[in-house]
């Protein structure tokens, strides 16, 4: 690995002439994300979910990002096609010039169900999204980025990489799986110059978790045990994601930053 850049602080979180892949980027904590890595300096493609009744697509994340004068493209790929995401990271390539040095992997999908009855198509579901995609496109990523010696790979996990949660038995099979994945690209990757790290959102204020949100009891138990006392919102990601893209983590490799308003610390 090469050693940590002799920078001024404000420097090292300067991400100016990188190209980001981000995939969940158009609402969320993706969407917070993207625009975070563009205001640091980095050029961005996107992944969108291509229309499937013959509409036209919506581009209005792109525009509103673009707006704020961030370089932004996008590229179409529904991730539960896994053939289609065989190839996403290679048409980003082609459409970023060549060079991708930082790959986000923000997307995901949420099935709620008793174990006794969960669906089987919607483990199937939940495993390809969340967990096969992401191997996919960071396998495609490592390609890449370790014979040019640089790069990095953030991968979002949850607070079930760690806790077993209720009614989310897929969510949570793929998310545990999903920090032991980050942990084992990290050991192979990082002499070559690539991190690889893992983001851990507590409980975020965003449509995943509309169901708990609406759910007067839920809503009480879990914000009592928030010791920050709120959810967070998408915001509160713009600082871990810059810092984990950049320079600034140079020497953090195989880390799953938890970012929960302090719900792990009890």
């Amino acid at each position: 690995m090469d050693p940590s850049p002799d920078l001024p602080a404000s420097a090292l979180f300067d991400l100016s002439g990188k190209n980001a892949l981000v995939t969940g980027a158009t609402r969320g904590i993706g969407a917070a994300c993207a625009k975070a890595l563009a205001d640091a300096g980095a050029a961005l493609c996107i992944v969108l979910r291509p229309p499937t009744d013959g509409s036209e697509p919506n581009l209005q994340p792109v525009e509103a990002l673009r707006a704020t004068g961030a370089k932004v493209e996008y590229v179409f790929c529904d991730l539960a096609d896994l053939e289609a995401v065989k190839g996403l990271f290679q048409k980003s390539l082609d459409i970023m010039g060549g060079s991708i040095d930082i790959l986000v992997n923000c997307a995901g999908i949420q099935r709620r169900s008793p174990a006794v009855t969960f669906p089987e198509k919607d483990w199937d579901d939940v495993l390809g999204v969340n967990l096969k995609s992401v191997w996919l496109l960071s396998q495609a990523a490592g390609q890449h980025m370790v014979p040019r010696r640089r790069g990095k790979v953030i991968n979002f996990c949850s607070l079930l990489t760690f806790q077993g949660g209720f009614t989310v038995p897929a969510y949570a099979a793929a998310k545990g799986a999903l920090g032991q994945l980050t942990k084992a690209l990290s050991n192979e990757w990082s002499q070559h110059n690539v991190q690889v790290n893992g983001i851990c959102p507590g409980y975020i204020a965003t449509d995943m978790n509309e169901r708990l949100l609406a759910d007067p009891v839920r809503l009480r138990q879990i914000s009592e045990r928030i010791p920050a006392g709120r959810w967070g919102e998408p915001k509160d990601f713009a600082g871990p994601v810059v810092f984990l893209a950049s320079a600034a983590s140079q020497y953090v490799c195989g880390e799953l930053l938890v970012v929960d308003g302090g719900w792990m610390g009890r």
